[in-house]
Formats: structure tokens, sequence, C-alpha cells
């Protein structure tokens, strides 16, 4: 089966393409407008041209680029747990929560690079390949291209050859995967599985249900951010979608890309599970495809929620959203001097309307991973 279409670049042509890079002129102002020095647009132009490998591009310029103006800029540290559950010579399908087009797998790269494991291969969707240089700047970065809005005949072809390339990257080359558990980023903070991914990673098994799922060797992985990556802006088109007419357009992708990577982020934490794998013969049900899927999927949820490092910011909304107090002890004055802060400018940005039911909206954003935690803790109790 030919991935030409998806696949990321490979490193015979990357020379070529960061040539197509440096000559494009949109590009080139992304560079001034994260260096703003000409001088160091040229020092970086010129390494970039020198560069014959994907390893050497994401070691010379992608590494110390998030470091160096992503992580030391924008957030308050970045933490991780769970590694040493992995083996860094084997390959995982990492399965997270969604909160950021770039960050989440940018950062995750970072963190395994500095573990010592090779980078992952990453899912990216057609709808963000709104330029010629972000294609190009993607597929220089192992993402593959995952194939969205497409008739019934053609979303079965291409899942079919999606499914295919993500086996085969784990189970024959050896390279990680990481893919989000939902089409899009978790806009509530509510972090669900879809059983169309599973269902997706399902069509290339050629064995029985749990060994085709054990071979793809699933991590699930929580993503947590202190600050919101563009909560505000996310609450805005959740409320819009609710109350006016709101059409999401391309270039609020591109926005939200923008945002997501220069606004202040706080702590972040990135929680490794364990693969699962004995877990996958107690979820089956051999009569029923759907409720095993479904099973899988809240399984994958469920570590994911406990896993998920909360912050002082969640437990204050869920304490707002309730009207208690019960953890005040875990909150200090700073944490809810910054958080009033947060909700007015949530207000002015959207602009009129029903400010209270704004304030709900990003107060449930912050509160539902905490609630979810929650829940799978007494589940976990009463089962």
């Amino acid at each position: 089966m030919s991935y030409d279409d998806i696949r990321p670049y490979q490193d015979h042509e990357v020379n070529h393409y960061l040539h197509v890079l440096l000559n494009d002129d949109v590009f080139k102002q992304v560079l001034f407008y994260i260096f703003q020095d000409e001088n160091k647009i040229s020092e970086i132009s010129k390494m970039l041209s020198g560069i014959r490998s994907i390893n050497e591009l994401q070691m010379k310029f992608m590494y110390p680029l998030i470091k160096e103006w992503i992580i030391e800029k924008t957030t308050s540290g970045v933490t991780s747990s769970g590694l040493e559950n992995l083996d860094k010579s084997q390959s995982y399908l990492f399965i997270s929560n969604h909160r950021d087009i770039i960050l989440d797998s940018a950062i995750l790269n970072f963190i395994i690079a500095n573990a010592g494991m090779n980078t992952t291969e990453v899912a990216v969707g057609n709808n963000l390949l709104i330029f010629d240089w972000i294609e190009h700047a993607l597929k220089l970065n192992r993402c593959f291209i995952v194939k969205r809005n497409l008739p019934a005949r053609e979303l079965l072809t291409a899942s079919k050859q999606l499914s295919r390339y993500v086996r085969e990257s784990i189970t024959r080359n050896n390279d990680s995967v990481w893919i989000a558990q939902k089409e899009g980023r978790t806009k509530d903070g509510n972090d669900q599985t879809q059983q169309a991914l599973l269902k997706m990673l399902n069509l290339s098994n050629e064995k029985d249900l749990p060994d085709g799922f054990r071979e793809l060797k699933i991590v699930p992985l929580s993503i947590s951010y202190e600050r919101e990556p563009c909560g505000i802006s996310k609450v805005e088109e959740i409320y819009k979608r609710e109350h006016e007419c709101f059409v999401k357009r391309p270039e609020d992708d591109f926005k939200s890309m923008a945002y997501g990577l220069l606004k202040p982020k706080g702590r972040v934490h990135f929680a490794f599970g364990k693969p699962i794998e004995e877990q996958l013969d107690k979820l089956v049900n051999p009569d029923n495809l759907n409720e095993t899927i479904q099973r899988l999927a809240d399984h994958i949820d469920s570590c994911i929620y406990r896993n998920y490092k909360l912050w002082p910011n969640n437990y204050l909304a869920a304490d707002l959203l309730a009207g208690n107090d019960l953890h005040k002890d875990l909150i200090d004055n700073s944490t809810r001097e910054k958080f009033s802060e947060l909700l007015d400018d949530l207000v002015i940005t959207i602009g009129g309307g029903d400010a209270a039911c704004q304030r709900r909206l990003f107060l449930q954003m912050y509160a539902n991973p905490f609630l979810n935690a929650e829940r799978t803790e007494k589940s976990k109790l009463l089962s």
C-alpha cells in the first residue's frame, strides 16, 4: 500500500523541502516573528540549508526552539511522570487528550528525546494545511496526514490507509506514533476517546481483537496545562456555537496555533500511563464489537483521568461551580486573583452576550478534569 500522500518527508527529501521553506515569503515572515533579528535569521537559515536528515533537523533546530522559545519563555516548567514504565528500545502508540494543536506533540517529543527515546510520528488533520509552508514544516517534523471531511466511500479508503500506516510504523519500522483521542482539541476540558479512532485502528488488524490492539502497545497519555492554551478563544468558540451562527474558518486554526505557542501556559505536566496489554482480554466481548471498542475507550479515558496532573485552577473552578470552598487549602490568594483576572478578560474578549454563561463555560473547562478524576476514583472504589 502506498502512503506517499500522507507520510512525513524522508531523509533524502529534507534538504530540498528546507530550501523550499527558506524561499517561501510567508515562512520568512514567521522566522522574523519568532526571532525578530535579521542576523539571527541569517544564521538560522544558513544552518537549515545544510541539514540533511529529519533527526538532524529536530536536534539542531526544533529541540532548541521548543526549549528556548516555548518552554523557557511561555511556561513555568515542564515535568513528566511514568516514563520508567516504557522500554526505550520499543515503539508505542501514544493516545492522549488534546489541548493544543502544536504544543501537545512538540512538548511530548521534547520530553522523550530528553529521555533518550526516538521522537514520535505525529497525526495531524489536513484541515491544518492552509498554507504550503505549513504542510512542508509539518512533514519535515515527522507528521503524517489524517484526511477529514471526505464522502463516506473515500473516508473508508482513507481510514484503511491510515490504519495500516500507523500499524506498520509501530510493528515494522519501530517508530512510535502520537495521535489525539478525538478529532480536534478538547475545548470544554472533558476529555473523551472517540470510538471512531479505535475502529479506524482496528481496520488493519489481521489478528483477533485483543492481539491486534496489543501489538500497537497503546500508552494513554495525560497532558495537563496549568493555564489552558487558547482557553479564552476555546470558550468563545463554544459560546458562539451555542448562541450565534458560528462557522469555523481555516485561519482560526492558524491563529490558535500561534496563540498556543506564544501565550503563557503556567506549569505543564505529561503523565505516561502503562502500556495497555493484559487488560485487553478482560475488555473484549466477542459477540459485540461496539461494546468492546467502547470498553477500551472507557479504559483509556480512566487512565487519562487518573493520571491527569490537577492544578489549583482546576480545584478553584470546581469549587466556584459548586458554590462551595471544599478545596480552599489547595488554593492560595494569588491563584484566586489571577483566575479572577482570566474570567474578566474572557468577558471583555468575547464582548456582549450572556456574561454569566461565558463564565460558567470557562469554569467548566477547568473543572472537568477534576470532576472526571473524582468520578474515576469513586468508580474504582465501588468496583
